[in-house]
């Protein structure tokens, strides 16, 4: 994963150097201030205090100023890389989708992996700004201290030894607690979903109650999890109080041994709790750590898997109206297991086929075949009579408009959600997809028409109006073969029918494949494909 380990490397270099300097200033205003308080309270003549004034007025002036310029950098790039990264792993989750993409769902999927992408770019801002901000704050103290007195030198060094050491020591019992926080939040998430999507049926057979028991067991496992995940930032930020009380007691002696000035004595004990505040930030930065490794390492799982398409065919389709033939296929989801085939299947151009069979039987799979989304175990699939795999994937893909059983509606205006589908269509020619599809009277109602806020936080979709939304993408799209797959799986038997009968209307002079587990609209297909499997005696 280039992308992920070669991001944010130089800005955030020159975002810690800022940030560095943001902290030297904070050590300095606390080192000089100490110096300059004992040393008027000897009231000495006040033009010997000036040049001190004038340095905690300058100091106090310069960190806030670092402090903004360590931001803007390391903000701006860490915006820019998060970017560059999601753009570049979304392509490669393209081919991966849908076979590789395991049980969860896609939108499930997608979540994850924009939060793993924000936890491994935020990693910069995190961790490495705050590890390079306080190395520079140290090594200034060490050169300050150790000039003034180099016993007080090499304390502030091995201080700061310790403090790494204590660091590494908190991120071991991070990375620990990372798995087991992850299958905790992973079981909590999947009791939850449970129970807010079934909950009905699990009450019709009884169940309910071992689910809730479930559930309890999940945040009861997360909150032990949790605990764990705490020791490693206790560990840090107590450790270093800690460390930094002895070291100021320490620091006490060195100075009074050297019999320093009283002022410069003051100057060097307030230096330890100074640079305290510098390495605090490391509680925070272990976890960091410790979750971008935990990310990254998820994201590149994913993400490292064979494309269930071989893309590696170069030609194109110049056909406007292909002629798809499946020839003995057999496919499956998992590598040697077979879900559905093998089949033989001639769509000529116009063609309307209906597919259905029992739950398990391979009607989304060989959907997903004809969409190009998963290659043939066996057999061939032809496009004019060509092999798919000497067309590039992209160029088969472009034939075809997929509407799944649960089209997605963006929180967005009518406008936008349609588009997406044909962006360069007018405003015309969306209003007359809509008619088409049969939603004019749903249109004519809209407040803004296509200005109209719909999904969420905006106006409700029904169910059968949001089939027809999907299918006026479809017709948007002007791609010459529609794959269907359960268009009215969700809908009653009235809308189903009416959608069904839209869907031919909008769908005329087109190849359509409609996979369904009902049978409303599939009288006006040419050929219905059963694929349940007949049971052998």
């Amino acid at each position: 994963m280039t992308v992920l380990e070669q991001t944010g490397r130089r800005p955030a270099a020159l975002a810690g150097l800022w940030g560095g300097l943001a902290l030297t200033s904070g050590v300095a205003l606390t080192a000089t201030s100490g110096w300059l308080i004992v040393r008027a309270a000897e009231r000495p003549v006040i033009l010997t205090l000036l040049t001190a004034i004038v340095g905690v007025r300058a100091f106090g002036m310069a960190r806030p100023l670092f402090r903004h310029l360590e931001r803007l950098r390391s903000h701006d790039s860490a915006l820019a890389d998060l970017a560059t990264a999601r753009t570049e792993v979304y392509a490669a989750l393209i081919p991966l989708t849908p076979a590789r993409l395991g049980r969860r769902s896609r939108s499930a999927v997608l979540a994850g992996v924009v939060d793993d992408l924000t936890d491994v770019v935020e990693s910069h801002v995190r961790v490495r700004v705050p590890v390079l901000s306080a190395g520079v704050a140290a090594l200034f103290a060490i050169l300050l201290t150790g000039a003034l007195e180099p016993g007080a030198g090499v304390l502030v060094a091995t201080w700061s030894a310790l403090v790494v050491l204590l660091a590494r020591w908190g991120l071991a019992l991070e990375r620990e607690a990372q798995p087991l926080l992850g299958a905790a939040r992973a079981e909590v998430s999947r009791a939850a979903e449970l129970v807010a999507r079934h909950t009905p049926r699990l009450q019709a057979i009884g169940a309910a109650g071992d689910v809730l028991t479930r559930l309890d067991a999940a945040h009861t496992g997360l909150a032990r999890a949790l605990r764990t995940q705490s020791r490693g930032r206790a560990l840090v930020t107590g450790g270093v109080l800690v460390l930094t009380g002895v070291t100021t007691v320490v620091m006490a002696v060195i100075a009074g041994r050297a019999e320093l000035p009283s002022a410069v004595t003051a100057l060097l004990v307030v230096v330890p709790a100074a640079l305290a505040d510098t390495v605090l930030p490391f509680a925070d930065a272990v976890r960091a750590q410790a979750r971008a490794e935990q990310s990254r390492a998820g994201v590149e799982t994913l993400l490292d898997q064979t494309a269930a398409v071989a893309d590696v065919g170069r030609g194109r389709q110049s056909s406007t109206a292909p002629h798809l033939r499946l020839e003995g296929v057999s496919a499956g989801w998992v590598e040697g297991r077979v879900d559905v085939g093998p089949v033989d299947l001639d769509l000529a151009p116009g063609r309307r086929v209906g597919v259905v069979g029992a739950n398990g039987s391979g009607k989304s799979t060989l959907l997903a075949v004809l969409a190009r989304a998963l290659d043939p175990a066996s057999g061939r699939y032809l496009v004019d009579g060509r092999d798919v795999t000497e067309l590039a994937a992209d160029a088969v893909r472009e034939l075809l408009a997929v509407v799944d059983d649960e089209p997605h509606v963006f929180a967005a205006d009518l406008r936008a959600n349609l588009a997406l589908a044909q962006p360069d269509a007018s405003d015309q020619d969306l209003v007359d997809a809509l008619r088409v599809c049969g939603l004019e009277s749903w249109f004519d109602a809209l407040p803004d028409g296509l200005g109209t806020r719909i999904g969420s936080g905006g106006r409700g979709v029904s169910g059968g109006e949001r089939a027809r939304l999907a299918l006026t993408r479809a017709v948007l799209s002007r791609r010459p073969v529609i794959l269907l797959d359960e268009p009215v799986a969700h809908l009653d038997h009235a809308t189903a029918t009416s959608v069904m009968r839209d869907v031919w209307a909008a769908t005329s002079g087109r190849t359509v494949v409609v996979v369904s587990h009902r049978h409303e609209g599939l009288d006006a297909v040419d050929q219905v494909i059963d694929l349940t499997p007949t049971r052998k005696d």
